[in-house]
This record gives structure tokens, C-alpha cells and sequence, in this order.
């Protein structure tokens, strides 16, 4: 910066009048500007005489004190262009510096380099012009041409609604009912140039578009599909409609996602609605145990029903045997679990105590080891 302003001294010395010098112009001969009523030097500070031994003009010493407070300190006779040295022919370096300079400007301004997930959005006086791949490349020396970096692989997200309990997302749903609903959008950048040129805030439209979608699927469910039955559906529906709204407005945006966070009714009317929520559980409690039953019910009697169709089909082959089967069978069920006394005649056995006589015959059981120990 200090070289730079250096060089203002030498400017304003190319540029002064011919009284610049000092002792050059009208007044260098004496002729004029002297005290024989000529006209005055303009450039000749107020107070001082215009004849004789001269001072230095307003300007000169302006550009005195310009060249001292930049650290350049005495006359510009000792340096080259703007406080720069002179080349050893004599020849002053400020060709060379400016040179540098513009070198420095097209190297800066015209080459970019775009990452592996951008592109780079060409601008030709303000008007789109191309769109760069990643990599380097060149364009025109700014301010002919910019470029602006757009990140087109960064998932964006967008939340609406709180999860919280200081704020309210209330949304009605299809049967009136109302819900505190909080969700969150994730989107990307699909077309650069209608991203940075469309929208004039691409954020904010994402969530205006995404609270409209929102609110026109709810407003075709239920309050029960809202709270969680069909969360997935309606999640897929709005982002579907968003993407619709979207292209519409041409805003080069892909919508990747849409995530219920909270789906409640309103703080006022929560503990009613847990209340019935509650109740509703505990009757469909009731009507699953009431399925159950019916189900094992219906088991029980398709499996008599299967077992009827065998024996019958047995009974088809051969009647009289599987009739006495059946007989035996029956009486077999009837008569195991009663006491029974048969009584014959012809002095064989009048009485038989068949119950006492099977007790008798069981095994008695070997005492207990402990027992027989302590006698």
C-alpha cells in the first residue's frame, strides 16, 4: 500500500501546470507575476512573494508532505517512478512492476478450480454463461467473467415445526381434527444455474413449498393415519408433490427426503386425547382376545369334524365292525372312572369287588429312605 500511494507524487508531477517547476513559468523570468501588477502565479501559496527568491508552490509542497508521511522523505529526483529504484541502465522498474501486476490479475481471475463435488457457475457480465466441471479452469479476467462455486452434493436439511413445547405447528387433518406436527426436509442442488438464478431465496421457498405440500396431504388423511398409521405414505406423498411445486417453479432443486419428527394433538386437549387413545388400545385389546378365542374355537371343531369324516368312511367299508369298535370304545370311556360289582349266578363268583381287588393290586410303595433312617 505504502508503494503503491509512493507513486502519486510522480503522478501529480506529470500532470502539473507550467508553473509546476521552480524555476520554470511565468514567474521563473521575472517578468511576470512580480509586483508590476502582472497576473499572479495560481499555484504560489498565499503570503509569500511572487519576485525574487521564490518558494515552493502549494502543490509541490503538498506532495512534499505526501512523500514524507509514506516514509519516502526529500525530492523525487533520487528515485525512479513512484519510490521504485532505477535499473542499473538508468531505465525506471515501474514498466516492469506494472507488468507484474497484470500477469498477477490474469492468473488470479482466470483460473479456477472447481472440487470434486462442485461446479462452477460462469457469469459474462453478469449473464449465465456455462457451467464448469470439477477440475481447472480458465475464463475470461474478471470483471468480464466470475465464477461462483455451488455445492451440488451436500445434502441440505430444513426443519418445520418444534419438537419441542415452546411453539406450535398446528396442521388440520382430512376428518377436522388438529395436530402439532414437526418435520424436517432434506434437499440437494440438481441444476446450478437455475439454483443461483430462479429462486432469489432457494431456502426459504423449500420451506414454503414444503409447509403447502404438507398441509394439503393432511388435509385429505385422517387423524389416525396422521399419528402414525400412515406416517409412511403421507411422508412419500409430500415429497412427491413438493418435487411437483419444484420443478414447476424451475428452481433446480431434488427433494432426497421427508421425516415426520412429531406427530401430537394440540397441549390443550392432550390429556383427553390420551385418555381416549387409552381406551381405544384397551377395546382392541378385548377384540384380539375375543379373535383368539373364536380362532381356537373354529380349530377345535374343524379337527372333530376331520376326525367324524374318517371314522365315517370307515364305517362305509365295513358296518358292523366299526360299529361294535365304536361300542367298545364308548363304554371303555364310560365305565373307566365308576366303581364297578359284578354279580354272576351258577356258584361261580356271587360277588366280585373289581375296585378293592384293583387297590390290592397295586404295588405298595418302598418307604421313604429318610424316614427309615431316623427309627
Amino acid at each position: 500500500m505504502r508503494r503503491m500511494f509512493g507513486w502519486m507524487p510522480a503522478i501529480a508531477a506529470m500532470v502539473q501546470g507550467p508553473w509546476g517547476g521552480k524555476n520554470d513559468g511565468p514567474e521563473g523570468d521575472g517578468q511576470k507575476g512580480g509586483g508590476d501588477g502582472g497576473p499572479r502565479n495560481p499555484w504560489t501559496q498565499p503570503g509569500r512573494p511572487s519576485g525574487g527568491q521564490k518558494g515552493p508552490s502549494a502543490i509541490e509542497e503538498l506532495l512534499r508532505r505526501g512523500r514524507e508521511s509514506f516514509g519516502q522523505g526529500g525530492g523525487g529526483n533520487g528515485g525512479g517512478f513512484g519510490g521504485l529504484p532505477p535499473r542499473a541502465s538508468g531505465k525506471a522498474l515501474w514498466p516492469i512492476a506494472i507488468a507484474l501486476v497484470v500477469i498477477l490479475w490474469l492468473v488470479l481471475t482466470s483460473f479456477h478450480r472447481v472440487g470434486p463435488q462442485e461446479r462452477g457457475v460462469v457469469t459474462l457480465l453478469g449473464k449465465y454463461s456455462r457451467t464448469l466441471t470439477p477440475g481447472i479452469s480458465l475464463t475470461l479476467p474478471a470483471p468480464f467473467e466470475a465464477v461462483a462455486t455451488v455445492d451440488v452434493e451436500e445434502i441440505r436439511t430444513i426443519d418445520v415445526g418444534s419438537a419441542s413445547a415452546e411453539s406450535e405447528n398446528l396442521v388440520l387433518t382430512g376428518d377436522q381434527n388438529i395436530i402439532d406436527l414437526a418435520y424436517s426436509v432434506r434437499w440437494n442442488i440438481r441444476n446450478p444455474e437455475l439454483y443461483l438464478f430462479q429462486l432469489s431465496d432457494p431456502d426459504a421457498s423449500v420451506r414454503e413449498v414444503a409447509e403447502s405440500a404438507m398441509r394439503a396431504v393432511l388435509a385429505s388423511v385422517s387423524l389416525d393415519d396422521a399419528l402414525g398409521a400412515g406416517r409412511t405414505a403421507i411422508e412419500q406423498q409430500v415429497e412427491l408433490r413438493m418435487q411437483e411445486i419444484l420443478d414447476g417453479y424451475k428452481s433446480g432443486i431434488r427433494i432426497q427426503g421427508v421425516a415426520i419428527k412429531q406427530a401430537d394433538p394440540p397441549t390443550a386437549v392432550n390429556d383427553a386425547f390420551k385418555a381416549v387413545s387409552a381406551a381405544q388400545q384397551t377395546a382392541q385389546t378385548y377384540l384380539n382376545e375375543a379373535r383368539a378365542a373364536a380362532q381356537q374355537v373354529t380349530a377345535k371343531a374343524q379337527g372333530e369334524a376331520a376326525a367324524f369324516d374318517k371314522v365315517y368312511e370307515q364305517y362305509r367299508l365295513s358296518p358292523d365292525v366299526t360299529r361294535r369298535r365304536m361300542y367298545y370304545e364308548t363304554m371303555e370311556g364310560v365305565l373307566s372312572n365308576v366303581d364297578k360289582t359284578i354279580v354272576e349266578g351258577n356258584n361261580v363268583t356271587p360277588y366280585l369287588p373289581l375296585p378293592e381287588i384293583k387297590r390290592r393290586a397295586q404295588p405298595t410303595p418302598a418307604p421313604d429312605a429318610a424316614s427309615t433312617g431316623g427309627q
